[in-house]
């Protein structure tokens, strides 16, 4: 039985070869909106219920369907303000159902990476070959509609296997070579980027995508107000910031257009945003920008210090 996962080796977050981020920012901030379709009345899946409530949750769809509607529509706006382009964690099926919302992304030159193809359907259950063809079909589809060449990847749901990492890069590979299929956002072990282990040995990087920014653990998991939330959201930048003067760090904020754009919620993480992208030496950048610069000018290093340190240990 191992012991753990297998995807990374242990890194002390200490006196780690340093990450200069461009124009010598200390924090890449980047901000993941993750725009989803949650079917009304998905397939089933014997490992997982899609609602919690008895299918078809009309609540459930409604409100979710509220963020295609309105709520991107605010978020959107609001990044725009502050100049930032989204890197969108997304259900790929709603290049079909709201080309609407793509087209209008894509103006933004915003960032897609891959959610899966609905946010009902998980990867639990499916045998390789079958995760291999939803990935395959996700990273098809981006491209299809919007001509990116899909960089990053986060299990539909965060419903991840132990082939996960090694089917998103193969596949990124067969379909764009060395631009497609680099990252993962399904990790949440540092605050750095990581190196991660694949069968294919292609080099592949854990972005950080933190969990306790997430908008929904806030709001539903941990039962916190708005103004704590955006209160929260300016504290771990602090840290970041702080720590970033020596070695640089990331931040990411993900969101959801039914949870931080309600309107009672929205003047919080206006005010978080309006503080981080206030402070000059930011990289306010995506999830793809975060994981080219790091392949490029780190992840040797990396490899070298991680190597070294297991030596000495």
């Amino acid at each position: 039985m191992k012991n753990d996962p297998g995807f990374y080796d242990y890194w002390p977050y200490d006196n780690r070869p340093k990450i200069e981020w461009p124009g010598g920012a200390r924090v890449a901030f980047w901000v993941a909106p993750n725009i989803e379709f949650y079917e009304l009345d998905p397939p089933d899946n014997p490992f997982r219920k899609p609602w919690p409530a008895p299918s078809p949750s009309i609540a459930g769809y409604s409100i979710r369907d509220y963020g295609n509607r309105v709520g991107h529509m605010r978020q959107m706006k609001l990044l725009e303000k502050y100049g930032i382009r989204g890197s969108i964690s997304l259900s790929t099926a709603l290049c079909e159902h709201h080309p609407e919302i793509i087209e209008l992304c894509k103006e933004r030159d915003w960032e897609f990476f891959s959610h899966g193809i609905y946010n009902t359907r998980y990867t639990y259950g499916m045998d390789e070959d079958q995760e291999r063809d939803m990935i395959r079909d996700g990273m098809e589809t981006i491209y299809k509609h919007t001509g990116q060449k899909c960089a990053g990847y986060l299990a539909p749901a965060l419903s991840h296997s132990e082939l996960t990492l090694d089917l998103f890069a193969e596949v990124g590979t067969e379909l764009f070579g060395d631009e497609g299929g680099i990252y993962t956002c399904d990790l949440f072990h540092d605050d750095q980027p990581t190196p991660i282990h694949l069968r294919s040995g292609k080099k592949f990087v854990s972005i950080p995508y933190s969990l306790e920014m997430n908008d929904t653990i806030a709001y539903v998991v941990n039962k916190i107000e708005p103004r704590r939330y955006g209160q929260i959201i300016k504290d771990n930048f602090d840290r970041l910031y702080a720590e970033g003067a020596e070695n640089g760090t990331v931040m990411c904020i993900p969101t959801h257009n039914y949870q931080v754009s309600c309107p009672h919620r929205l003047k919080a993480f206006e005010e978080a945003l309006e503080y981080i992208t206030g402070h000059s030496d930011v990289w306010v950048t995506t999830g793809r920008e975060i994981a080219e610069h790091f392949i490029k000018n780190n992840y040797d290093a990396t490899l070298a210090d991680i190597a070294l340190k297991k030596e000495v240990s």
